[in-house]
């Protein structure tokens, strides 16, 4: 997505966005507008590191939310402070927030390094990483499942870490046992996506999902969603149901119980030739994917796909499926009788 500052939250019941009240901190203790940065959450708080925008640079310097108080802080921090960069990943294990790779701005190259901040402590330390590294790349997903951290995707160059515009897409599953600090290789029993960047990948019931991203040597925006086995290595195309979003990258997901929400991205202008990557639009909409829907959700998506009457269904239902219709921009809140 592109950059800003500005700080909002939807609100899982009602599907609505609320924007937080103006931070009441220093602006020292509040991240500049950026973009290919990461957050991850712990506990009740947000860490938020790296990124980059064009005027200010990419960063290295460590911010947290607290989503209890609303409040922004830039805490101290110790030890090996990775350098600024962006396009890296973080995930978490055990308190800990891993960083791999990115691409660093004072080396100008791609990054295949593994840092690691224990939260406890507030120090960061370079993992010595055992066995084979995976490729420098950017923009790429890692994921948690169990104590191994699972690297799809991102952008490399044939070269090696630094940029030469020979870029390549990797899709081959990368393991790094968190626990033994060593890289490992993953079965793949079956063909893979093509690879991409800027996608999205969750955790779901032990089971890796990809969706979306982007190809630069394809010049392809993609809208599948994939499953990989990691006791199988087996990658299985996944079907889905009613009308999911367009083909886009740079969109973010979480999940929620048994819901994955998925929020904005970039795609080609549909005013432009969808030939010319230059031309993009971002997108400010609101997807969930269901994976355990109830008896009350699939009525409704029938009172939607069936165009049924909805004028006997009690105000709550109706609101509801005013709610799953109504453009749920930011800036376009809608009310209900609750208040």
């Amino acid at each position: 997505m592109g950059t800003g500052r500005h700080l909002v939250s939807i609100l899982a019941v009602s599907l609505r966005w609320r924007k937080l009240p103006p931070t009441r901190c220093s602006p020292c203790k509040v991240p500049y507008m950026r973009y290919g940065h990461t957050a991850v959450l712990i506990d009740d708080i947000i860490y938020i590191w790296g990124g980059r925008n064009d005027t200010e640079g990419a960063c290295n310097v460590l911010y947290i939310f607290h989503t209890g108080t609303e409040q922004w802080m830039a805490p101290s921090v110790s030890g090996d402070i990775p350098g600024a960069r962006d396009g890296h990943s973080a995930c978490v294990l055990d308190r800990n927030m891993y960083i791999f790779g990115g691409f660093e701005q004072l080396a100008d190259c791609f990054s295949n390094d593994i840092h690691k901040l224990d939260t406890r402590s507030m120090c960061w330390s370079l993992v010595r990483a055992k066995g084979a590294p995976a490729r420098w790349r950017d923009f790429h997903s890692a994921t948690v499942i169990g104590s191994k951290m699972y690297i799809f995707g991102g952008r490399a160059d044939r070269s090696g870490p630094y940029h030469s515009n020979n870029e390549i897409y990797c899709n081959r599953i990368r393991v790094f046992d968190l626990l033994t600090e060593t890289w490992l290789d993953a079965p793949q029993t079956t063909p893979p996506p093509e690879g991409r960047r800027s996608h999205s990948a969750f955790a779901y019931r032990g089971e890796l999902y990809v969706f979306g991203g982007y190809n630069a040597r394809l010049n392809r925006h993609f809208q599948d969603l994939w499953k990989y086995t990691a006791v199988t290595g087996r990658w299985q195309r996944v079907d889905v149901q009613g009308k999911g979003p367009c083909a886009r990258r740079r969109q973010c997901c979480c999940i929620v119980g048994d819901k994955i929400l998925l929020f904005g991205g970039t795609s080609p202008s549909q005013d432009q030739d969808l030939q010319d990557e230059f031309y993009l639009m971002d997108h400010s909409d609101l997807y969930i994917l269901d994976f355990s829907p109830s008896l009350k959700t699939l009525c409704k998506l029938a009172v939607l796909q069936y165009s049924l009457d909805q004028s006997c269904l009690p105000h709550d239902i109706r609101w509801e499926l005013s709610a799953m219709t109504t453009n749920s921009n930011i800036s376009r809140p809608l009310l209900s009788s609750h208040g």
